[in-house]
């Protein structure tokens, strides 16, 4: 959602000290992922965390998963390009711990320290989610107790595509399902 990501900072108006960070899936979610993937290596400050999106392109690519359709049209439009921006996807964090918050593209298990989240957890994969399910009976984030504020992309948790999900002021949802006709959120 290349023309969204435009618009969302030309609202915010970054300053070149500002950092721009991405929660991750920035492929597979709009019509111009070559686009956006450009935009985060080109532009100073800016950076994406990894989602499962940007996972299962890599793990397809090694042969450890099947592609799904969404991978599929992708590597077809980056063409012969594709090996160079799964190599960039590849350096991407699986959560960046800030002063003020921690950010993650999935979830987060309760109990469990930052380091030694499992990656299928903080990056959201379907082995991720259905860990938790399995584990926690009620909806992950009504577990997580902080200290920091936890900023997570991966669901648009309200289905509402207009707001964020705002739990107890410690779990900040900012998926408002841009891909699905909703808009793109920044904190």
């Amino acid at each position: 959602c290349y023309d969204e990501l435009c618009a969302l900072l030309d609202l915010v108006a970054p300053t070149a000290d500002d950092r721009i960070i991405a929660l991750g899936d920035i492929v597979d979610r709009g019509p111009d992922s070559e686009k956006v993937l450009e935009f985060f290596r080109d532009t100073p400050n800016a950076v994406s965390l990894m989602g499962n999106h940007e996972r299962k392109h890599i793990r397809s690519a090694r042969g450890e998963t099947r592609a799904a359709l969404g991978q599929k049209i992708v590597r077809q439009q980056l063409g012969d390009h594709y090996d160079q921006w799964l190599a960039f996807m590849e350096t991407f964090p699986r959560h960046i711990e800030l002063p003020e918050a921690i950010l993650i593209h999935g979830m987060f298990e309760p109990g469990i320290p930052l380091a030694e989240q499992r990656d299928t957890v903080v990056i959201g994969t379907l082995t991720g989610e259905a860990y938790m399910q399995e584990h926690y009976p009620e909806p992950w984030y009504a577990n997580y107790e902080g200290p920091k504020p936890l900023i997570v992309g991966h669901h648009d948790y309200l289905k509402q595509g207009a707001e964020p999900m705002i739990h107890r002021g410690l779990v900040y949802g900012i998926d408002t399902g841009v891909a699905h006709g909703g808009r793109l959120t920044a904190l």
